[in-house]
C-alpha cells in the first residue's frame, strides 16, 4: 500500500495556489480517474434513446423534470435496468455533473449506460473534474450570479486543502472522503 502526503496530489501554482486535481477526486468521491472517455454526441433523438434506454417515451412537454416511479420486486429485469439507468443519470444531473439549474441532465450520458457491466470503467472522475473546471470557467463573467458543477467536490476539497474553511471533524479520515 502507498502512503500520499497532500504534496504528493495538490498541483502548487507559480503562484503559491493549488487546484483540485484527478488524485482529490478520487479520494474525495472515490470515482474512476481512468479508463474510457466520458463523451458523446450533443444530439440525441430525445425519445429514441429514452425508449431504448429508459423503457418510456417522455410526452413532448416533458423532456424537462419528468420522474420516473419506483420499480416492485415484480418487475421484470429489463424494468430494473431501466430504473437504475435513470437512477445513475439523476445522479449524473444532480449531483456529479449538474448544470446551474441542478435539474436537467444532458442524455448523451444515457448511451453510455447502455451496458450497465461498462459504467464503471468510464472515467466519471475526469469528466466531473472537467465539468467543474468549465463551470468555474463560466461562473467567473460579469454578472455570473450561480453556477454548476460538483459542489460536493469543491467543497469537500475545500475542507481538506484549506484549513481556515475546514470544519473540525473528530471522525477518523475515511474512503471516499466526502463520507466523513
Amino acid at each position: 500500500m502507498t502512503y500520499l502526503s497532500k504534496s504528493d496530489f495538490c498541483t502548487t501554482l507559480p503562484i503559491g495556489e493549488c487546484t483540485i486535481t484527478l488524485e482529490d477526486v478520487y479520494y474525495i468521491l472515490g470515482l474512476n480517474v481512468s479508463g474510457l472517455p466520458v463523451s458523446g454526441s450533443n444530439f440525441v433523438q430525445v425519445k429514441q434513446i429514452c425508449q431504448h434506454y429508459l423503457g418510456v417515451i417522455p410526452p413532448d412537454r416533458a423532456t424537462k423534470g419528468n420522474s420516473i416511479d419506483d420499480v416492485g420486486e415484480n418487475a421484470s429485469e429489463l424494468e430494473k435496468q431501466a430504473s437504475c439507468r435513470a437512477y445513475i443519470l439523476r445522479m449524473i444531473g444532480g449531483l456529479l455533473m449538474p448544470d446551474k439549474s441542478n435539474n436537467r441532465v444532458h442524455l448523451k450520458y444515457l448511451s453510455l449506460l447502455g451496458d450497465l457491466n461498462k459504467v464503471s470503467q468510464y472515467s466519471w472522475g475526469s469528466a466531473v473534474l472537467a465539468t467543474l473546471y468549465r463551470e468555474l470557467c463560466l461562473a467567473t463573467k460579469p454578472g455570473v450570479i450561480s453556477m454548476g458543477g460538483c459542489a460536493l467536490l469543491l467543497q469537500n476539497w475545500a475542507w481538506y486543502r484549506l484549513s481556515c474553511v475546514a470544519p473540525e471533524s473528530p471522525k477518523p479520515w475515511i474512503f471516499p472522503l466526502a463520507q466523513r
